[in-house]
């Protein structure tokens, strides 16, 4: 026998429902990442570095802002849904060359910001360079990127590179249906772009309260995911937490005895501007330490290329 549910009772079971993705604000996704990086520069050991990928992050919102990538079509939309698969996965999609353009923007933008190191100059010159003689090894360093590869990767390069694939994407997954994601995608993978998580956070206000949604790299959706789980290989028993003394009580490392890897974890609750990508960036200590202890990352940060360490 159906039931009418009378007002109040729709809206209550409205507030419960846990929103599944949240899809990134073109309107300010790199803007607040940019203003983060900044406040923690403040009084970080690395604040250049943060300075530097501010005017980068800065860059990447007025590029943002009249960018228009080609979109999925039709098909390959119905394809994903049917077999349960990111509609918009990055690994091996059909980049229109629209990318490269992006790239040359964030350079020549990049290039004209104030104190600017000259490493930085160098890194932006040789990209542009590229972009106009060289598109196929961009096109390389690309894939390289978009799939974490650890060897042939140029650590100075990369984080422009995934700058303007960033754009590239976030531009895409901001205009994208939601109604049109697959009711089930694979775990631990973005549920639009296919990609990993920088990290995860703990989000306050509305239906989101109280709820831990991971943070795609590279298209910034954020996707649902219940708390004390491994983000990497699902174990419930073997997961701990780690924060250094006398830090932020907003940042812990979630990490895993049973594959023994590691997720940083931010909690709106302990500090509200929070932003992923900002403050995993500026808590490098945490992962030297937890690195000790020996556990490993489960993937990296997209402004901080691994290639750079060696």
């Amino acid at each position: 026998m159906q039931r009418i549910l009378p007002r109040g009772e729709i809206e209550a079971l409205d507030h419960n429902v846990i929103p599944r993705v949240s899809l990134p604000d073109r309107g300010s996704v790199f803007a607040t990442r940019a203003a983060r990086l900044r406040q923690l520069a403040a009084d970080s050991p690395v604040a250049d570095y943060l300075l530097l990928m501010a005017q980068l992050v800065d860059a990447q919102q007025r590029a943002l802002k009249d960018c228009a990538a080609p979109e999925a079509s039709e098909d390959r939309v119905a394809l994903a849904q049917a077999h349960g698969m990111p509609p918009l996965q990055a690994v091996g999609w059909p980049r229109d060359p629209l990318w490269r353009g992006i790239l040359a923007q964030l350079v020549d933008d990049v290039s004209r910001g104030k104190d600017v190191p000259a490493e930085a100059i160098e890194v932006c010159a040789a990209l542009r360079r590229a972009v106009d003689e060289d598109p196929e090894a961009l096109e390389d360093l690309a894939e390289a990127v978009l799939s974490e590869q650890d060897q042939g990767v140029d650590g100075a390069a990369a984080p422009f590179v995934m700058a303007a694939l960033q754009v590239y994407w976030t531009d895409l997954a901001s205009r994208f249906d939601e109604q049109q994601l697959p009711v089930v995608s694979p775990f631990g993978v973005c549920p639009v772009c296919a990609s990993l998580p920088v990290a995860s956070v703990v989000r306050v206000g509305g239906q989101y309260e109280g709820y831990r949604y991971l943070c795609c790299s590279l298209c910034a959706t954020q996707w649902h995911m219940v708390r004390v789980k491994c983000t990497h290989c699902e174990d419930v028993e073997s997961v701990a937490y780690q924060a250094i003394d006398g830090r932020s009580p907003a940042v812990k490392a979630e990490t895993c005895d049973h594959c023994h890897s590691y997720r940083k974890i931010f909690y709106q609750d302990k500090d509200f501007h929070v932003e992923p990508v900002a403050d995993d960036l500026a808590s490098l200590m945490l992962d030297v330490l937890v690195g000790e202890a020996g556990y490993s990352r489960a993937s990296g940060n997209p402004l901080l290329w691994h290639g750079a360490e060696e």
